[in-house]
Parts: structure tokens; C-alpha cells; sequence
């Protein structure tokens, strides 16, 4: 039996630095005390401190603001992180990475219909808006917009870990989900199949959102399996 890795002593100062956090009821944003004041109150040095702090850096706990301070990172609540050393994917993960949007979206959509409120609605409207403008070649703005159009409807379903899944999905793949956008290369129907969707969810048919939303990831994964074919 091999033996079980024992703690080193970063391991122990990230959790020391997770449990300053929550015990200090720190909030996503808030400021967190120097450099110098953690290595004295934990009597570390400061090279064994900043390891710590960038193991938090990388998962989202914390964020470190040149010139600013150390910042208590907006991911710090969060129960799904994506992964940050991710390497790029193949064709076969291309299509893997839609069949788990296929799945996922389109329930959350329907919920999204279910539970929309006004400031919801328009963040989603907004978020179209932004990406009308970008439909003649802008393709990283529009990629932007349309990203956040499904990051908003799935958090608009109300439930904070499968928005979390989706939000992950779309961080870790983010190249991939840019490559998608070239191959389909149709950008006037998908924006207006993004706003087929919005329909459905500002009118609360949930059949209708669950269904225009499986029918757009549906369309866009036919089409980059088409393209993907090798030549006859």
C-alpha cells in the first residue's frame, strides 16, 4: 500500500487562508489584509505565502490586484470550477462538449421561462442587443455576447450548480466554443434563433423555450458535424 501524501505546509496555509475567509465573513470583493499581515499572523515566509496565494488565485478564491491588495475572488462560493490548465480539445470532444450543452440547456431554459423576472429579461435582451452589433465579422464581441446569453438563461433557471456546470463549460471551452462559431459560420441565424429563445422564456412557455433551445444546440452541432467531414 502506498503511503498517503502527508500535508505540505502550503497545503496547510490555503486552508488556514479559506478559513480566514469564512470565519471572517468576508464576502466576494472585500479586501483582505496585506502580504506582510498574513506572512506575520500566519509566521510563514513570504515565498511559502504566495505559493498559497496563487493556488487560491487559480481556482477563483482570491484575486490578487497589482498595486491594490489581495481581494476575496468572486468563485469563492462556488461548488463547480472549471479547470484552469484544460488543454485545447479534439473534434471528438467538440461534439461531446455540445451533446453536454444539449442536454443541460434546454431543461434550464425552461425553468428560466418559469422563473424570469424584469432584470432578468433584460439582461438577456441586452445581451442580444450587444450581439446584433457584432453580426458582420466582430466575431470575439459577438462570441462575448452570445456566451453571456446562456450563461444569464441558465442562471436565470435557479439552480446555482447547474449554472455553475454551464458557466464552467463555456470558461474551460472557451476556444472551442469560438472555433464552433467559425464552422457553423451562419451568425444572422443564430442570433435569431437566440432570440426564438427569448421569445419563448418573455412569453413563460416553457415547452417552447426548452424546445427552441434543443432545436439551436441541435442545429449548430448538425452543421459542425457536416463541416468536420472529411472530404469524399
Amino acid at each position: 500500500m502506498s503511503e498517503v501524501a502527508r500535508p505540505t505546509l502550503s497545503d496547510a496555509l490555503t486552508e488556514r487562508m479559506l478559513e480566514l475567509i469564512r470565519t471572517g465573513g468576508h464576502r466576494p470583493g472585500d479586501r483582505l489584509p496585506s502580504t506582510r499581515e498574513l506572512s506575520q499572523r500566519f509566521a510563514v515566509t513570504t515565498p511559502t505565502l504566495r505559493e498559497a496565494l496563487r493556488r487560491l488565485e487559480a481556482t477563483g478564491a482570491i484575486e490578487l490586484r497589482h498595486g491594490s491588495g489581495i481581494y476575496v475572488g468572486a468563485a469563492i462560493e462556488r461548488l463547480v470550477l472549471p479547470n484552469p490548465n484544460m488543454r485545447e480539445i479534439h473534434a471528438a470532444q467538440l461534439l461531446e462538449l455540445l451533446d453536454a450543452r444539449i442536454l443541460i440547456e434546454p431543461p434550464l431554459a425552461a425553468l428560466a421561462a418559469r422563473h424570469a423576472g424584469s432584470e432578468e429579461l433584460g439582461a438577456l435582451k441586452r445581451a442580444l442587443d450587444e450581439a446584433s452589433t457584432h453580426l458582420r465579422g466582430q466575431d470575439a464581441e459577438l462570441h462575448d455576447a452570445n456566451m453571456t446569453f446562456h450563461r444569464a438563461t441558465a442562471r436565470m433557471a435557479g439552480n446555482s450548480v447547474l449554472h455553475e456546470v454551464v458557466d464552467s463549460l463555456l470558461t474551460v471551452h472557451g476556444p472551442e466554443q469560438r472555433e464552433i462559431l467559425q464552422i457553423f459560420d451562419d451568425r444572422r441565424r443564430d442570433h435569431e434563433e437566440h432570440l426564438a429563445i427569448l421569445e419563448a422564456i418573455e412569453a413563460r412557455d416553457e415547452a417552447q423555450a426548452e424546445q427552441r433551445m434543443r432545436a439551436h444546440l441541435m442545429d449548430v452541432k448538425t452543421v459542425i458535424e457536416h463541416r468536420m467531414q472529411p472530404p469524399e
